[in-house]
């Protein structure tokens, strides 16, 4: 069973999500919040897979609870996929950088809220859609000079490689697909370099590629 916070000051938002969730035989939602400082509270309480989380909330915004939660080593299972419209893309990258692990639109069908959910709670980013990728690329290109961190020397060059097609936005089969492996093979990198690089998920893994300077946004045609 995938455990779900709601967090959104918007009471109809979140009875929209709710109505949603709850017809789903594998999902339950455990937990509401109308703020920051509540939805940092439930996830503690109540351990969630995952917290669907508004960046604009009164008091503590999504983006400062979602770093409390993200830098919760006890909450080291908890994901936050946060909720926004595209008129706050400015705060996307910043939420990514925080720990989220995607993001979906507040008008997104019920099918992608659904997939989203299950996609995060499982441990993979929610980043497949082509407009993610050209938006994690247009404010991972524009947010600093690249930092190369000494973290990539562990790596293989095979493994950097395959880092590089995870920050472009590719999916593990997609990786498979360019580099002629089979999608078993492709998996197993990605756990790999995750875990040599100690980073939370595959969004994780994004942002540390750009910020490397690994790769740059149109890096791959």
């Amino acid at each position: 069973m995938i455990r779900v916070v709601l967090a959104d000051d918007q009471t109809l938002v979140r009875a929209g999500f709710r109505s949603i969730l709850a017809d789903e035989d594998d999902i339950e939602v455990v937990g509401e919040a109308a703020d920051g400082e509540q939805a940092v509270a439930l996830a503690r309480e109540l351990r969630p897979d995952v917290v669907l989380m508004d960046i604009r909330m009164p008091g503590l915004d999504g983006l400062e609870a979602t770093r409390r939660i993200t830098a919760d080593q006890r909450l080291e299972g908890v994901r936050v996929v946060i909720l926004t419209t595209f008129d706050v893309d400015d705060y996307v990258y910043g939420a990514l950088r925080a720990g989220a692990s995607g993001f979906l639109v507040k008008d997104t069908e019920p099918e992608e809220l659904l997939h989203g959910v299950r996609v995060v709670a499982r441990g993979d980013a929610l980043l497949a859609p082509g407009v993610t990728r050209r938006l994690i690329a247009e404010f991972a290109g524009r947010s600093r000079q690249p930092d190369p961190s000494p973290r990539l020397n562990a790596l293989t060059e095979r493994e950097r490689e395959v880092m590089g097609l995870v920050g472009a936005g590719l999916s593990n089969d997609e990786i498979a697909q360019r580099l002629v492996l089979s999608p078993a093979t492709a998996k197993t990198h990605v756990s790999r370099i995750m875990t040599k690089l100690d980073v939370r998920d595959r969004a994780q893994l994004v942002i540390l590629a750009y910020e490397s300077g690994m790769i740059t946004p149109g890096w791959l045609a």
